[in-house]
């Protein structure tokens, strides 16, 4: 057995082998002393007496699938290795094989937590002569493929992030570099080398035109049908994208904006997906992940969407019809899938009968609304009568969770199985009698016939009894601590009918309904397009839902470049603060202008203003309506951000790093019809240096880009912009002081910010008294020294601009030292003038700046 076992854990060194011995799956060696620490498994030994003895655990094989997923789900595959004859009918070794390979990418058995989510498995090719990449991905649980060319390694990262792939299948001379980056991201790095093309491949990739994506397809196709090695029926024909098909957003993007992920939990809540998900199905809750992530570019689209959402706010009644009837729609694409693989129970086939049973009602509840925006959609929606007959026919209505021990198929559906039933229920009625005989002949009233599967059917008899047992009777069968067990002849020769009746029945009854899953199975394309249908329109109603719920309105879609929004709102911040709460805010930029340079304090909500601008502009291209009194808003292409500070540690990349990349990357990238939205641009370096690269991006997205571009910035020497730059307009966070107090208005007004309150932020951050008095005394110190601070002229020589900069510096030193009279200065001093001298303020966050003081202060007093 341990050869057969090794010969098999060879072809799979990289998977942990589920070997199936019994009623158990095995894992031995070094698979059996991982496995027990990362399931929490008793490590045992094999052979134990032996001079090395083989370490093993094991599971149930009827449980084994929770301890398959905790170990995919931490990144392992696992490879199931099943029994392939019966043992009662085999002579020597069992054969065994390898019948599936579960993977990160390729696992279809999902959580109710995870039903609304994709597990996508993609695959890349490199193209060496045309630098580009081939891309693949695919959803084995719903049967979704597509395919894309890249032509970035930035792309091909942006494509995977946002994706959240946890598995990736290349070639043997993909590039190692790239491979290198890829694993950076904690993904999977799968390998598959070509197998001969065969018929499914064929018919799944012939959409696709160009033979570098073929490649990639069939890449991924070989990769699936090797680890799974069963039909891939369910796969829908690959589909050729482009990322320019949709309004592109990087996963940087994604990430700042928190459309599906919380910045500060990982989850969902708090997010613009769980603001918009008031879907009622798990495939509509995938579909509107998918639209909020891939909004789209065509106009056209964008209104059938918003047309859709329209009829449904203005039918109420029939909305509420609708969503009774989605509520009893289960997951059609996963069952769909299930059918394919063969994994499918009776329960699931109840499920897609329910499901399928609510089709006609949602058809006449759409077709009584009449309208064209459902043309599509009502033309999939096709009942599937045939199924849901074959399936009522055939299947109990609370099937048990197995397949193969029987009572799944209905009375009546077939007559030998009738047969089969009768005599075995007529067995267990002959038993019941035989029962009462044995009492009355005997006089024993506790005397029993049971049943277990080794010793079969047995009459029972306590110990106390045994003397009222008549002789040459009975044949004695097994002993027990309190009572011995019996056969007669009449029992044996019963027994052997009832359970020929009974193996007899479950056999039938499985093949009846692999017949049944078989006949399914002809129509998974139908059941797909049905539940693509329902996932469309579920999602639309929840569009009309919450649109109707948070005051949303339809935007007007124009083909200039004007966007003019009223009164809008940040649709999650609103939700989280409440309506009364929240200050709305309008944004009005004309052919005329093209960026809104924003100042004001920190906490002021500058962040939130740009923030609320991209998500009406995501939630309009997705077909939704969008948070505002009223909007007029043009079709971007594409949304670039470069909001709050972090560092790429996995690249080795600091703050400021990371924010050129960023710019730059919009700067390279970004079109007259892009929106741009820059937040505290040059903040993580020297005041100069940030002053100036904020000022040259400004500038050379106003003169060379000409995209729609939303700037905030605490260098209120930028404000002097407006003066050269004819498309820059300034607005402002108002704040007032009342008492001493800061007063956020939190509204946006014309012109520049007169100061930035970083002092009152900090009390409001809880800092204490002392410090903030001395903070502010240094504060006035320092205004004093510069009675005429310098405002960076719009278009500065090198030469009068470096002579500046050295004139400035040089000014702060000498501002910096004159804080302490020099004749008075001791030991602690001349150390905290020296710190002060070289400290870089600007890159320093107020509360960094207080914590700061407030040791100098500590120092200073210090005796």
């Amino acid at each position: 057995m341990m050869v057969q076992y090794q010969k098999i854990k060879d072809q799979y060194p990289d998977a942990f082998l589920f070997y199936r011995l019994g009623d158990f799956y095995e894992l031995f060696n070094d698979d059996a002393i991982k496995g027990s620490q990362l399931l929490e498994l008793t490590l045992t030994n094999r052979s134990r007496n032996a001079e090395n003895p083989v370490p093993m655990c094991g599971v149930p094989h009827k449980a084994a699938q929770n301890y398959i997923d905790i170990l995919v789900d931490q990144g392992y595959k696992v490879a199931i290795c099943e029994q392939m004859e019966d043992p009662r009918l085999t002579k020597g070794m069992v054969k065994r094989a390898v019948i599936q390979l579960v993977t990160p990418g390729t696992q279809v058995d999902v959580g109710s937590q995870n039903a609304k989510s994709n597990n996508y498995l993609t695959a890349v090719t490199y193209d060496q002569d045309n630098r580009a990449f081939g891309f693949s991905y695919a959803d084995l649980s719903t049967g979704e493929l597509k395919v894309a060319k890249l032509d970035t390694q930035a792309e091909l990262i942006n494509e995977l992030v946002s994706l959240q792939t946890k598995e990736t299948v290349v070639g043997s001379r993909f590039p190692k570099t790239i491979l290198e980056t890829i694993q950076k991201l904690g993904i999977l790095i799968s390998h598959q080398e070509a197998l001969p093309i065969n018929a499914s491949v064929s018919y799944l990739s012939q959409d696709v035109d160009k033979e570098p994506l073929k490649q990639v397809v069939k890449m991924l196709l070989d990769y699936i049908q090797t680890t799974q090695k069963r039909s891939l029926q369910h796969l829908k024909r690959a589909v050729v994208y482009e990322p320019s098909d949709f309004l592109e957003l990087d996963h940087n993007s994604q990430y700042n904006l928190e459309l599906t992920r919380n910045i500060r939990t990982g989850k969902k809540g708090g997010t613009l997906l769980w603001l918009l998900d008031q879907t009622k199905t798990a495939m509509g809750g995938r579909k509107l992940k998918q639209w909020i992530e891939r909004p789209l570019v065509n106009k056209s689209k964008i209104s059938e969407r918003q047309d859709a959402v329209g009829v449904l706010l203005d039918h109420y009644y029939e909305r509420s019809q609708l969503q009774d009837e989605l509520i009893k729609v289960y997951d059609l694409e996963r069952l769909a899938g299930r059918i394919a693989f063969g994994s499918v129970n009776g329960r699931d086939l109840i499920q897609l009968k329910t499901s399928l049973q609510q089709v006609p009602k949602i058809k006449y509840i759409l077709e009584q609304i009449a309208d064209n925006s459902f043309k599509d959609m009502l033309k999939d929606l096709i009942p599937l009568d045939d199924i849901v007959d074959e399936i009522s026919r055939s299947i109990i209505e609370q099937p048990p969770i197995s397949v193969t021990d029987g009572g799944v198929i209905k009375d009546g559906f077939d007559d030998q199985l009738d047969k089969y039933r009768d005599a075995s229920n007529n067995g267990q009625k002959w038993l019941a009698e035989l029962e009462a005989k044995e009492r009355q002949v005997t006089g024993i009233n506790n005397l029993k016939v049971g049943f277990n599967h080794v010793f079969g059917y047995y009459i029972e008899v306590t110990k106390v009894n045994l003397n009222k047992m008549p002789e040459n009777r009975y044949q004695r069968k097994q002993t027990l601590a309190n009572a011995e067990r019996f056969s007669t002849p009449e029992l044996k020769e019963k027994e052997a009918l009832i359970l020929e009746a009974q193996e007899q029945s479950k056999t039938l009854e499985y093949k009846l309904f692999v017949r049944i899953r078989d006949d399914i199975k002809k129509s998974i394309k139908r059941i797909q397009a049905l539940a693509d249908a329902v996932a469309s329109i579920d999602v639309l109603q929840s569009f009309a839902n919450v649109s109707e719920e948070y005051r949303f309105i339809r935007p007007t879609l124009t083909n200039d470049h004007r966007v003019k929004v009223i009164d809008g709102r940040h649709p999650v911040v609103e939700k989280v603060l409440g309506h009364q709460q929240y200050v709305p805010n309008n944004v009005d930029m004309g052919e005329d202008t093209s960026v809104l340079l924003i100042t004001g304090p920190n906490m002021s909500g500058k962040s939130t203003y740009m923030r609320q601008m991209a998500l009406c502009v995501i939630m309009n291209q997705m077909g939704c309506f969008v948070p505002a009194k009223k909007a007029t808003l043009p079709v971007f292409d594409k949304i670039f951000t470069r909001i709050g500070a972090a560092d790429d540690l996995i690249s080795g990349q600091s703050t400021f790093m990371v924010e050129m990349k960023e710019a730059n990357d919009a700067i390279e990238n970004a079109t007259p019809n892009s929106l741009i939205l820059f937040d505290e641009i040059g903040r993580g370096t020297a005041t100069y240096d940030g002053m100036a690269l904020a000022q040259a991006i400004i500038e050379y997205v106003h003169n060379n880009i000409g995209a729609k571009t939303l700037f905030s910035t605490h260098y209120h020497e930028l404000t002097s912009l407006d003066e050269s730059l004819k498309q820059l307009q300034n607005v402002h966070v108002g704040a007032t002081e009342s008492n001493g107090e800061l007063v956020f208005l939190h509204k946006i007004q014309p012109g520049p910010a007169d100061k930035s309150y970083g002092i009152h932020v900090a009390k409001l951050a809880g800092l204490p008294n002392g410090l903030l008095k001395r903070a502010n005394h240094i504060l006035t110190d320092l205004e004093k020294k510069d009675d005429q601070p310098d405002k960076i002229n719009a278009t500065p020589s090198k030469q009068n601009h470096d002579e500046r900069v050295k004139t400035k510096q040089a000014g702060e030193e000498e501002q910096q030292i004159s804080l302490f009279p020099m004749e008075q200065i001791d030991d602690n001093q001349e150390e905290v003038v020296a710190q002060l001298k070289n400290l870089d303020l600007m890159s320093k966050t107020p509360m960094q700046i207080m914590n700061q003081v407030y040791k100098w202060q500590q120092k200073i007093n210090r005796e």
